[in-house]
């Protein structure tokens, strides 16, 4: 296993900037990737669930038959397969996540003029939306954070109705933990597929699943292509990459820890990418080391040494400010802040998707449990994205109901303004309500 070791002296240096670039062109899928997806999604629209069963066959299960959807009863049974610890382990989680989005709710709001003119903004829940939960190793390590940190907020939200596609396993099914996880959140709507064509099915509609208002949840390349191209017919999350997470220490970080720390989204997947910046030269050879110790043994070690050899790097910097700069330039997912003063170096942190402050605060503990949403902007996007949260789910109109008086005092200038731009219909229509001459 090798991972690299950049020393630079500012976010400008050469080798930074090489690096930087190498990063954002880690997750480009090429032409041929969209036109595959453009023609799954043609194909579904064309023959609806013809097409997603005949796709589920070639992909997921060679088997597969209707019906989609899956059965209230098999939520049911799936539950009661379930530990009783895990079914709790599951149901706190939940708790914690629908604890954190309640309090990132927006309220509508108005505000009234002296005349009596009332402005304001309605916020509400979209009517559907439609869950992607991945399979997860052809269904064997079953996503369920996906599921809750999708499910949780849209419920928050207000969303009437709640879609969750997820691909089969190679028998057709789905994994208990998965239907276990939507019967404990009272979601019982759940169709058996995945895949591009699930997002068209959940985009276009077919005659078993009803088309949804917004798509939000992980997939791969083809799924993430697939959100890309249906969106304005629908509103999507965002279109997620490859995981990342940065670690910015100092002296007294531990480099076990941050290995470890490292390692947890380097296992992802190979396009992953695990960043350790720091102002410390003995750190650095330090996690280096603890890297390869740590690697030998774990399940997915392939995958998480690919991910540090080509995307991996441990950053040398000549302080904690050009550290920040470092991290500000990247704009990871995930970034956690092992320093004596995390607090301190926060407010100076623009760009990232989550911040990690302190030692305690593994990624992991964030993802999985402490209550923010895991579904991040990656690829520098975090420099003008969010996580997905309570908001990915609403939408908001304004609200204007004027007086007499505003309208009479302000119509010439409004007539005025619209004869700027040419459109003179406007003009007359405020004029109508204006000062009688």
């Amino acid at each position: 296993m090798s991972c690299r070791l950049l020393k630079v002296q500012s976010a400008d240096d050469p080798a930074a900037l090489e690096f930087f670039q190498r990063l954002a062109g880690r997750h480009n899928p090429g032409d041929a990737v969209e036109a595959q997806t453009r023609a799954i999604l043609d194909d579904v629209a064309a023959r609806g669930d013809e097409a997603v069963i005949e796709h589920t066959r070639r992909f997921d299960c060679p088997t597969f038959e209707a019906p989609l959807a899956v059965s209230p009863q098999e939520l049911e049974r799936a539950a009661a397969t379930i530990t009783p610890d895990e079914l709790d382990v599951i149901a706190e989680a939940a708790s914690h996540i629908r604890e954190f989005h309640q309090a990132e709710k927006e309220r509508s709001w108005f505000m009234t003029r002296p005349d009596g003119t009332v402005l304001g903004q309605k916020v509400e829940a979209v009517d559907r939306a439609g869950l992607y939960v991945p399979g997860g190793q052809g269904g064997n390590t079953p996503l369920i954070s996906s599921l809750l940190m999708g499910a949780v907020p849209a419920q928050v939200a207000g969303v009437r109705e709640i879609a969750v596609v997820s691909p089969p396993r190679e028998d057709g099914t789905l994994n208990p933990y998965i239907l276990a996880a939507a019967y404990l959140l009272d979601i019982t709507e759940v169709y058996r597929v995945g895949g591009p064509w699930a997002i068209a099915a959940l985009a276009l509609g077919t005659a078993s699943i009803p088309s949804v208002d917004v798509i939000a949840g992980p997939g791969n390349i083809f799924v993430t292509t697939a959100k890309k191209l249906v969106q304005g017919k629908v509103g999507i999350d965002m279109l997620a990459g490859p995981s990342e997470i940065l670690v910015l220490a100092d002296d007294g970080a531990q480099a076990d820890w941050i290995a470890a720390d490292m390692l947890s989204q380097a296992e992802h997947d190979k396009l992953a990418s695990a960043i350790c910046v720091t102002d410390c030269p003995s750190l650095a050879d330090r996690v280096i080391t603890a890297l390869s110790c740590r690697i030998a043994d774990l399940p997915r070690a392939d995958i998480a040494a690919a991910s540090l050899r080509d995307w991996g790097a441990v950053i040398l910097v000549p302080n904690l400010h050009t550290g920040i700069d470092m991290a500000n330039a990247i704009a990871p997912e995930h970034m956690e802040v092992l320093t004596r003063d995390p607090w301190g170096v926060m407010p100076k942190v623009r760009h990232a998707g989550a911040l990690f402050l302190g030692q305690h605060s593994a990624e992991p503990v964030g993802d999985y449990y402490a209550g923010p949403n895991h579904v991040l902007p990656t690829m520098g996007s975090a420099r003008y994205a969010s996580a997905l949260g309570v908001q990915t789910f609403c939408k908001k109109t304004s609200i204007i109901s004027a007086t007499a008086a505003f309208t009479e005092r302000h119509a010439s200038s409004i007539a005025r303004l619209a004869r700027l731009e040419g459109l003179e219909a406007h003009a007359r229509s405020v004029e109508l309500r204006g000062p009688r001459a």
